[in-house]
C-alpha cells in the first residue's frame, strides 16, 4: 500500500537508490566535519545516524523496482488491486 502510494505520486527506485547512496556520501561527510569541529564521540553519533538512512533507502529502492517489475507484466486496470 505505501509503495503503490509513492509510486503513484512519482516516486521511481531509481530516486530511492540516489537517495541511499546520498546518505551514504552525506554520513561521510558530516563524520568528516563533525570530526574536525566537534568530539569524536559525537562525530561517530552523527555520522552513524546518517549512514543508518541508506539501508531504508535501499529496501525501498527493491521495494518499488518490484512493484514496477509487476506493473510491466500486469498492466494496470488487470487483476484484482487489494
Amino acid at each position: 500500500m505505501i509503495v503503490k502510494k509513492l509510486h503513484e505520486s512519482g516516486v521511481r527506485s531509481e530516486h530511492a537508490y540516489l537517495a541511499a547512496v546520498g546518505s551514504i556520501g552525506l554520513s561521510l561527510a558530516s563524520w568528516l566535519t563533525s570530526n574536525r569541529q566537534e568530539n569524536l564521540e559525537r562525530a561517530d553519533r552523527w555520522g552513524i545516524f546518517v549512514g543508518e538512512w541508506a539501508p531504508t533507502f535501499f529496501a525501498l529502492g527493491l521495494a518499488l523496482a518490484n512493484y514496477e517489475r509487476d506493473e510491466t507484466v500486469r498492466p494496470a486496470g488487470f487483476g484484482v488491486d487489494a
